[in-house]
C-alpha cells in the first residue's frame, strides 16, 4: 500500500482505499480508544465514529514531511480517537466503563516488536483500567497520548492544577499497584 497515494485517492472519495485506510488502521485506533472506553462494543463505535471524522475531515491532514507520514497519519488519527472517546465520556459522565477486549485485538500489527513487550503493555493496561476515571483519563493523555496540562485541561473542561493534580495522584495509585503486583513497569509509566 503506497500510504500517499491512498490518502490522495481518499480525498477523492474512493471508497475501496478509504476502506483500505480503515483496516490497516482499525487495530491501532481500537487500542488507543480502548484506553479509555473498556466496553467492546462502545469502543468500537467511537472507533467507527472516530473514522467518519477522518474520512469527512481527510482534508484538514497536511503531511508535512513525506518521509515521516505514516507516522503523522498516526498521530492525527490518534487525536482524532483520543477526543472521540473523550466525548463519548463526557456524553456518560465519566462513567468507568466495563468490560474487556478481545486477544485479537493484542495482536501486533508490527511483528518486529517482542511477545513480551505486547505482554508488558497489555498489563500496563490492565493496571491503568484500575484507575479511578478522572485520574485514568488524564494519564491516558498525559502520559501515553503526549497532550500537556493545557491542553487536558481544555479538552476536559478542567483547570490546568487539577490535571497536574490527577496525574500525580494516577502515577501514585499505579506506582503502588504495580508494586503489590511486583511488576516492573514503574520506571517506565512514572519516569
Amino acid at each position: 500500500m503506497n500510504l500517499a497515494q491512498t490518502i490522495a485517492n481518499c480525498l477523492q472519495n474512493n471508497h475501496r482505499e478509504q476502506k483500505a485506510l480503515y483496516e490497516k488502521y482499525y487495530g491501532y485506533c481500537l487500542k488507543t480508544v480502548f484506553r479509555y472506553i473498556y466496553h467492546y462494543d462502545k469502543a468500537v463505535d467511537v472507533v467507527n465514529d472516530g473514522f467518519v471524522k477522518i474520512i469527512r475531515n481527510h482534508g484538514k491532514f497536511e503531511a508535512k514531511d513525506v518521509q515521516n507520514l505514516e507516522m503523522m497519519l498516526m498521530g492525527w488519527m490518534r487525536t482524532i480517537m483520543v477526543n472521540s472517546a473523550i466525548d463519548q465520556l463526557r456524553k456518560n459522565n465519566f462513567l468507568p466503563e466495563i468490560g474487556d477486549i478481545s486477544d485479537h485485538v493484542w495482536v501486533e500489527q508490527d511483528r518486529s516488536n517482542a511477545p513480551d513487550q505486547a505482554l508488558l503493555y497489555k498489563e500496563l493496561v490492565r493496571e491503568i483500567k484500575k484507575l479511578p476515571p478522572a485520574y485514568r483519563t488524564v494519564f491516558n493523555m498525559y502520559v501515553i497520548d503526549g497532550f500537556n496540562h493545557q491542553e487536558i485541561a481544555d479538552r476536559l473542561g478542567i483547570a490546568v492544577g487539577t490535571s497536574k493534580s490527577n496525574l500525580s495522584k494516577a502515577r501514585a495509585h499505579l506506582q503502588k499497584i504495580l508494586k503489590n503486583n511486583d511488576v516492573e513497569l514503574s520506571y517506565a509509566i512514572c519516569k
